[in-house]
């Protein structure tokens, strides 16, 4: 080879790479466009919708999911590096836990014994799980997309953020349409949406985040 031919592949080889940050926040903008894409075709924004905002049930939905969403993006990045202690970096999700706590027990404590199940079963149950989770599917492999570039030594906790991450973020884009506002379902429903998004997360994440 000749030398001039060794420099070229050299500098070709050190040109600079995108980073995991801006590599996510970039799938992540596709990945929502696709979300943003499904509500629009199947949903639309509750009536009243950005004033009902003022109202602190329906307030907390958005905070919960976006802020689960925001710390799952924390976790995402530090998971997909080497060396990264995944059980102590779960203690993050006492934002997002601490609010629906402080939601629940409110709601206990305002609401008579027998409104408790209502408030739990809701009206839309099986629409917030499929639809949380179909607006989340978008996200998840954009996600895991991105995260493929990463080194992770427990590639299924990365992924299991990855999915925490789209759970979060389709559970805040199913609040702008969802009419259920007690806490009590959105720790059940949006809980158990988010849940098997996580799941499905960690079972892919396994697979592809491997190195």
């Amino acid at each position: 080879m000749k030398t001039d031919d060794l420099i070229r592949g050299l500098a070709a080889d050190t040109r600079p790479q995108r980073s995991l940050e801006s590599g996510l926040a970039l799938a992540l903008a596709v990945g929502l466009a696709g979300a943003v894409a499904l509500f629009a075709m199947i949903l639309a924004p509750r009536s009243g919708m950005p004033g009902l905002l003022m109202e602190p049930r329906v307030l907390m939905k958005f905070v919960v999911s976006l802020s689960l969403a925001a710390v799952s993006v924390w976790m995402a990045l530090r998971l997909v590096r080497p060396g990264a202690n995944a059980r102590s970096l779960v203690w993050t999700l006492a934002v997002p836990g601490g609010v629906l706590a402080v939601g629940v027990a409110a709601e206990l404590l305002v609401t008579p014994a027998q409104g408790w199940m209502p408030g739990l079963i809701g009206h839309n149950a099986v629409y917030c799980l499929s639809l949380v989770t179909l607006m989340g599917a978008p996200v998840l492999a954009a996600a895991l997309f991105a995260l493929k570039r990463g080194a992770p030594e427990h590639p299924a906790w990365a992924g299991a953020a990855g999915g925490a991450l789209a759970g979060g973020l389709g559970a805040a884009l199913y609040a702008l349409h969802c009419t259920d506002d007690s806490p009590l379902f959105v720790l059940t429903w949006y809980g158990l949406a988010i849940g098997f998004m996580t799941v499905a997360g960690a079972l892919i994440g396994r697979r592809t985040l491997s190195w």
